[in-house]
């Protein structure tokens, strides 16, 4: 566990620099200037290199709200409690490291970085800064997740058996063409991104496996090996579906189904398994609930009943110095098993074209797989691959130790 820094409570609104504020970005923006509170908060300034992309970029300058091509040029003219990073992946790991070395306390988005080395790097700075990073993953904040966890860490449910999640959202040309790093694995710069639905989209379902079963508030299991299939059917670099198979090091098993051109869009669904009940979820609106050998049913509520609840966290976190429930170490979990699946099948395997649907206007087109669908739901319900189904086009990735990896891509 990150021990606990001393008391830095302060007296005065805590200052917050934003870098990023197109994309999620604007969300955090869009919910400051709701919450206007200048007694608990000033945003002290904003950085990004195309500001105009946030739709409230005029309510800033109103405000007077000072813009800045980079979070370096933030830092040579002022200073910031708090700064929220919502750049691109590839960027987490600098920035949060920059914020830091000038005496910030970090919220950065998920995932917290593309490798195992970056975040790493992070968790030094942090330490040597004496501050506080958290990590986006907003259900690790949520009641729901916090009461489950609760319950599984005072083995209400018993010991974990196994934990599965399917996952399908459609996505069209147009989400791939909306920057120049979605679906890459590099930048032009030669930077990783490992940009994917199970390091963007679906991350948080990723992360949240590992951050229930972690036998402290602040903290995940740790994956010991992974073994994946990754594929593609859009025009990318990265994967746009995978299948795979995780083990913790406490030997849980984990299957995680996920893809972007599916027919259906599933949201979240899971099942978690104890030896004492099943923990389940199907759908985005659906609450979390459990039912228990005894029949009885318990429910959680909802994970996205307040998914600001990261920002103002971090605020108080700022303000007091204490250790967010999801930092660092607890996001490290899913970068691990994310950097073991790209190592896994390094070499992504394209859909047959034959299977291959699209409709639409070119560079916005909707596109799909001809009965992925019901593949990845089949695998679901019996826990499998689609390389065990026999299925001609299914190639099995090699499985990966993650307990002492220490870079990505291992072969390094």
């Amino acid at each position: 566990m990150v021990p606990v820094l001393k008391d830095e409570t302060m007296t005065h609104p805590v200052s917050i620099v934003l870098s990023g504020i197109g994309g999620m970005g604007s969300v955090y923006v869009k919910e400051l200037l709701a919450k206007n509170n200048p007694s608990l908060f000033m945003i002290a300034g904003v950085a990004d290199p195309a500001p105009e992309r946030c739709p409230q970029l005029g309510e800033l300058l109103a405000l007077g709200v000072p813009v800045f091509t980079s979070l370096e040029s933030f830092y040579a003219a002022h200073r910031a409690d708090l700064a929220v990073i919502s750049s691109p992946i590839q960027f987490h790991s600098r920035q949060t490291v920059l914020a830091l070395s000038h005496g910030s306390h970090v919220l950065c988005e998920k995932p917290a970085a593309a490798t195992a080395q970056d975040v790493k790097k992070m968790i030094g700075a942090r330490d040597r800064a004496g501050k506080q990073v958290a990590v986006g993953y907003q259900w690790s904040f949520s009641a729901a997740i916090q009461d489950l966890k609760k319950d599984i860490r005072a083995g209400v449910l018993g010991a974990p058996r196994f934990m599965k999640c399917l996952y399908l959202w459609p996505r069209d040309e147009i989400y791939y063409r909306r920057s120049d790093w979605a679906g890459k694995i590099k930048d032009s710069g030669g930077a990783w991104i490992l940009d994917s639905p199970a390091n963007n989209a679906m991350a948080h379902d990723l992360h949240n496996i590992f951050y229930v079963l972690g036998g402290e508030r602040d903290l995940s299991v740790r994956p010991a090996e992974v073994e994946a299939e990754l594929y593609r059917a859009h025009n990318i670099e990265s994967f746009d579906t995978a299948a795979v198979r995780c083990r913790t090091e406490e030997g849980v098993d984990i299957l995680f189904i996920v893809s972007h051109v599916s027919q259906r869009d599933t949201g979240p669904v899971f099942s978690y398994e104890f030896d004492g009940g099943t923990i389940s979820c199907r759908g985005r609106t659906t609450d979390i609930s459990a039912v228990l050998i005894d029949r009885t049913i318990k429910n959680y509520g909802s994970p996205d009943a307040e998914p600001m609840k990261k920002l103002w966290d971090s605020v108080s976190m700022a303000t007091k110095g204490v250790q967010p429930a999801c930092g660092l170490e607890a996001a490290m979990s899913q970068t691990l098993c994310l950097n073991g699946i790209h190592d896994s099948q390094p070499s992504i395997v394209p859909f047959p074209k034959d299977i291959v649907r699209a409709a639409g206007e070119p560079g916005r087109r909707t596109v799909w797989v001809e009965g992925l669908d019901e593949l990845l739901e089949n695998c679901y319900e019996k826990g499998c691959l689609p390389s065990e189904l026999e299925i001609a086009w299914a190639k099995k990735g090699r499985k990966i130790e993650l307990l002492h990896y220490r870079q990505f891509p291992s072969s390094l």
